[in-house]
């Protein structure tokens, strides 16, 4: 079974995110060694909460770069709701610079009539990238559960590997480029289709392995 390296940096849903992993036949390991990264199969970076204390937490455990050479050496790499959008270079919520692995700005939905701030609860994806390994075997808009008031906005929109409309505002649900992998959404709260996804994901993590 894969080993997957779960970040733990007092960020995350950590247990849930083990949970899901196991199911999809991996053996997750919550750890902020880098020795660890560098030796895992694969990372899984989670996140929930604001992103200047996300940031913080990361450098103050010297992970920062760890990540980094984590995804430049072509490992699978997936990074989940916080964990997306730290990869990014600022935010609006806060004043930190993000690990600016992904070129872009995470913004704030705008407020419009008949929408609620945060974003909660099941939202149906658009996906931009079918061929995506993330999508295999799910249907061709799936629900999946969102909790969030910001979203990444990449610099580049081929990076996009699904798009979530709320109200009239259309944002990024997910990115995809070689090895990384990240969604703005939880597959750990997402049912079926979230265990898909997970699924997805270590079935990428074999593949690599065998290689």
């Amino acid at each position: 079974m894969p080993i997957i390296a779960v970040v733990d940096y007092d960020m995350g849903n950590l247990h849930s995110v083990c949970k899901g992993l196991e199911k999809a036949g991996a053996t997750p390991k919550i750890t902020h060694s880098p020795k660890e990264l560098a030796q895992a199969d694969a990372v899984v970076l989670p996140g929930v909460g604001a992103f200047d204390p996300a940031v913080q937490h990361l450098r103050s455990r010297d992970l920062e770069q760890p990540i980094k050479d984590t995804i430049a050496s072509g490992k699978p790499f997936l990074g989940i709701c916080l964990g997306l959008q730290i990869l990014f270079e600022s935010s609006a919520e806060g004043t930190q610079p993000g690990l600016g692995i992904v070129k872009g700005k995470v913004k704030r939905f705008r407020p419009e009539p008949g929408i609620t701030i945060p974003h909660m609860g099941w939202n149906q994806l658009e996906v931009t990238q079918p061929k995506s390994i993330l999508w295999e075997h799910l249907p061709s808009q799936p629900w999946v559960y969102f909790v969030h008031s910001y979203y990444v906005d990449p610099i580049d929109p081929q990076i996009r590997a699904a798009t979530v409309t709320h109200g009239t505002q259309t944002i990024t649900a997910a990115i995809a480029h070689e090895n990384l992998t990240a969604v703005q959404f939880h597959p750990e709260k997402s049912s079926n289709i979230g265990l898909q996804i997970l699924s997805n994901f270590v079935a990428q993590v074999r593949e690599k392995i065998a290689a």
